[in-house]
């Protein structure tokens, strides 16, 4: 006879299932109105943060993302909030200081987060050492993930290894990160009920949708003795996201495993976020061919939409299946890393390197760079010989824990930013993502943040410009909380709503953003060797403000120096010489956008004389 034991749910509406479906843009206002009532479901746990959220709320949100937190904390008291964190490397593509990790962690615990689910995309544990520690610290609950994938080295004793290693780090649970929807029902049940018999603390199973082996494989691992399994509103639930919560609950409605979740309230939440989905143009999660081939080309539903959108950027969203073709192809000769943030960035972003560039290796990332130094840990496999030597030639990986070798302080950042950091978290945001966060504190001390970009305000009084109705629900639900002030959009209108009912005057318009770069005319190169934009980036000619160039007009380079840099792809890549020779002419000035195949620099050939012998030798 089973045992009755209810099965508890993690609702990843507010972080994972947006990330999947809606390249992370959710705003705080569309979170607002129905945060008290996900709230008072009786969620295990709900994912509000960490992931792509906090690059996105600064990057294309122009939202503080500690802000957001504390904003879903104030209105979701009783259910703990739950945040994915990259071990050393945080919520960003790199690792970090400890003491920058340290004071994170710190912050996280103190604005809202309740527990912490860290994994290290290559399953190194020396990467989540210092997270543990300092989540262990803060009183927090630290759940430690295995992220899940196929492969010659990825056995059931490997995943064991880990998890034990978790465990004995101080884990208070355990999270199975499937996170390319890989894990078949019965590897699943055989994971999970290995994980039962050693292990004990709760374990919870995390699966994207994708091909649809999602809820067959829950139910066998919930079978298996699972405790905990991640699920998503309908409205943003399936395709690339997680199984839908509504379905998990029906399913398991009557049985020894009942959730004790009210369907009809989930159905009200849902109703609720699908007219976000709707007013927000977004497609539902749905499996394609293309999903359903991860089976074989193994690359994560997420990872998809991101390499979709990213050779649209470049103009060559044709080249999908190429690039689909290529990923398993750099995994394997990078030594198989699974696909999850930043590996699936850096392996996604060197394959379409790879296809677009139509030479293979030959434009490489600093992050892949950095990878095949041992930067982000120990590969899972060997790495291909002829890569190794192609990229780094002599240069011999580390085997230390990366993260000692790092020299970041926060001080350091602090004494950079010290013109525009209000406090700590302004410190620790720069610190994570420098240039991104640079040009949002910019805009907020020149007070864009408070700029409403109105044409006529009796307009809006009248209620033709934006509801007047959901202005007043958002001033009710500012006084009830924390914030100062939230900005909400309807079409091309914006507003601040202040604290104490007020709404911001309009303020003079903002500088319009400049055009997208548009392909200039190619000038007459001669017969100088012409370098190119081999993506859609932006242009620098020096690793940042303060370093000195690459190079300069008249410098001699060598092939395969570094000329300068195209920051594209959340990622920076370096763009080296293929010849001999000197820069007569550097065409693009620093930080200015360009497209693929846009004329970056003229080189001339270095012209080597020769002695008569060797001369007659090389005409023969």
């Amino acid at each position: 006879m089973v045992k009755a034991r209810r099965i508890l749910i993690t609702d990843t509406t507010l972080r994972d299932a947006h990330q999947s479906l809606w390249a992370t843009r959710m705003r705080t206002v569309d979170m607002l109105p129905i945060l008290r009532r996900m709230d008072a479901i009786g969620y295990y746990s709900l994912e509000a943060w960490g992931g792509a959220t906090f690059d996105s709320c600064l990057r294309f949100l122009k939202e503080n993302p500690w802000e957001r937190l504390r904003t879903i904390k104030h209105h979701c008291p009783n259910t703990p909030l739950q945040m994915l964190l990259r071990g050393q490397n945080l919520v960003g593509y790199r690792h970090y200081g400890d003491d920058i990790v340290r004071k994170f962690v710190a912050h996280a615990a103190e604005s809202g987060i309740d527990i912490f689910r860290v994994f290290d995309a290559l399953n190194d544990t020396r990467n989540i050492e210092v997270a543990a520690a300092a989540i262990k610290e803060s009183g927090k609950h630290f759940q430690g993930a295995v992220s899940y994938t196929i492969s010659p080295v990825h056995t059931l004793d490997h995943y064991m290894e880990v998890a034990h290693t978790l465990v004995d780090m101080g884990a208070d649970s355990i999270c199975i990160k499937d996170m390319a929807a890989l894990l078949s029902p019965f590897h699943g049940e055989q994971l999970v009920s290995r994980m039962k018999q050693e292990i004990d603390v709760p374990i919870e199973l995390h699966c994207h949708y994708i091909g649809g082996l999602a809820p067959m494989t829950y139910l066998k691992a919930i079978e298996a003795g699972v405790d905990i399994v991640d699920t998503a509103t309908v409205p943003l639930a399936f395709g690339s996201s997680q199984p839908a919560t509504e379905m998990v609950v029906s399913a398991l409605s009557g049985t020894p495993y009942d959730t004790e979740l009210e369907l009809e309230d989930l159905f009200e939440i849902a109703k609720y976020f699908e007219k976000v989905r709707e007013k927000g143009g977004h497609s539902r999660g749905v499996t394609s061919l293309t999903h359903m081939q991860v089976y074989s080309h193994q690359v994560p539903g997420g990872m998809i939409s991101n390499l979709e959108s990213q050779l649209a950027e470049q103009n060559a969203a044709d080249r999908l299946s190429e690039v689909l073709v290529e990923i398993p192809v750099v995994r394997a000769e990078v030594g198989y890393p699974p696909l999850v943030t930043p590996m699936s960035q850096i392996v996604g972003t060197q394959a379409v390197l790879n296809v677009l560039s139509g030479k293979r290796w030959q434009v490489v990332p600093d992050e892949m760079k950095s990878y095949l130094r041992g930067m982000y840990g120990k590969a899972p496999g060997p790495i291909a010989p002829e890569v190794m030597e192609k990229v780094l030639g002599d240069e011999k990986p580390i085997t230390v824990r990366p993260a000692d070798l790092v020299e970041e302080t926060l001080e350091q950042y602090s004494e950079e930013i010290s013109d525009l950091a209000r406090n700590e978290e302004d410190v620790l945001t720069y610190a994570l993502f420098p240039a991104t966060a640079r040009i949002y504190l910019e805009e907020r001390h020149h007070g864009a943040e408070e700029d409403v970009f109105l044409t006529d305000t009796d307009e809006l009084e009248s209620g033709t410009a934006m509801n007047v109705d959901k202005i007043k629900e958002l001033i009710a639900a500012i006084e009830e909380s924390t914030v100062s002030e939230v900005t909400i959009e309807e079409g091309d209108t914006r507003v601040t709503v202040r604290k104490g009912g007020e709404m911001a005057q309009p303020a003079a318009a903002a500088a319009p953003l400049p055009p997208p770069a548009k392909a200039k005319p190619e000038e007459d190169a001669g017969d100088f060797f012409v370098v190119k934009s081999p993506m859609v980036g932006t242009f620098f000619r020096a690793p940042s403000p303060t370093s000195d160039p690459f190079v300069r007009e008249g410098d001699e380079v060598k092939t395969g120096q570094t000329l300068c840099i195209l920051e594209a792809m959340k990622l920076m890549n370096e763009v080296t010489s293929e010849i001999d020779g000197i820069v007569r002419r550097i065409l693009v000035e620093n930080a200015t956008p360009v497209e693929f195949g846009h004329q970056l620099m003229f080189i001339e050939p270095l012209e080597l004389e020769m002695e008569p012998e060797a001369a007659a030798e090389a005409e023969a």
